[in-house]
């Protein structure tokens, strides 16, 4: 590395996003998904990115996760450019470098709660025991139940504990509480931030609900492809306390 890429490494944040556009199409015909969006995420942060259907926050987070290229632009996430990676090393990035978390649990039918979690596993190079993350969950008691036998809620635990087991650098969740009901949708938020705290874990959460903002460190929102404001919480508040 050069003594200004160097320079330039130290100033940047965890993650970093620098004029990153995604178009969809030809020549003849452009969509233009994300129009040279720019943001900086430093590490332990728990990111909250807001913006309504269509706006490109599912885009962002594709391209954060490894799922999609952008089209122009850098995307820094701990000190890798991953926009110059190519297929193969997007697909170690995936297995070792990043924890997902959807709206739908995806857990496999036929597994215990435990095999679903030690399933994800086995593709990671540093992982967490999964007994004690199900513990740190709340699902002490229910690691041998199979999916059908579990609430939404507790799927959706399941879900999250797959995904801290893997000891990834970055959390990104898509609207991860838009299957539950308001109240197991509040202990899902609540247990994302708490895992964030006490893990220093840089945890990025993708909603259209602007009410869970005061919940994070940083709120990105994000409007046509362009993010129209970024603002930081200095005294971010427990979602438990937050109604909406």
């Amino acid at each position: 590395m050069r003594l200004g890429d160097m320079e330039n490494s130290k100033k940047r944040g965890f993650v970093e996003l620098d004029r990153v556009s995604k178009i969809y199409g030809n020549k003849d015909v452009k969509i233009v998904a994300v129009d040279e969006i720019s943001f900086s995420i430093d590490k332990g942060e728990f990111v909250v990115i807001v913006g309504p259907s269509g706006a490109g926050k599912t885009t962002v987070l594709n391209i954060l996760g490894g799922m999609d290229q952008a089209s122009g632009g850098s995307v820094w996430v701990d000190g890798e450019d991953i926009a110059k990676y190519n297929s193969r090393q997007l697909t170690q990035y995936r297995r070792e470098d990043i924890g997902f978390v959807f709206q739908f649990y995806n857990l496999v039918p036929n597994l215990t709660a435990l095999e679903n979690v030690e399933l994800a596993l086995q593709i990671c190079k540093d992982p967490l025991d999964a007994r004690q993350v199900l513990r740190e969950v709340g699902l002490r008691e229910r690691m041998k139940n199979f999916p059908a036998q579990l609430s939404g809620g507790e799927q959706q635990r399941v879900s999250i504990a797959r995904a801290l087991a893997k000891n990834p650098k970055l959390l990104l969740c898509d609207e991860p509480t838009g299957a539950l009901d308001y109240q197991t949708g509040k202990a899902i938020l609540k247990l994302l931030q708490d895992m964030c705290r006490e893990r220093g874990m840089t945890v990025i959460v993708i909603t259209h609900n602007s009410a869970l903002t005061p919940m994070a460190d940083k709120v990105i929102r994000i409007k046509n492809g362009t993010v129209s404001s970024m603002e930081l919480n200095e005294k971010p508040i427990p979602v438990e306390n937050i109604e909406w």
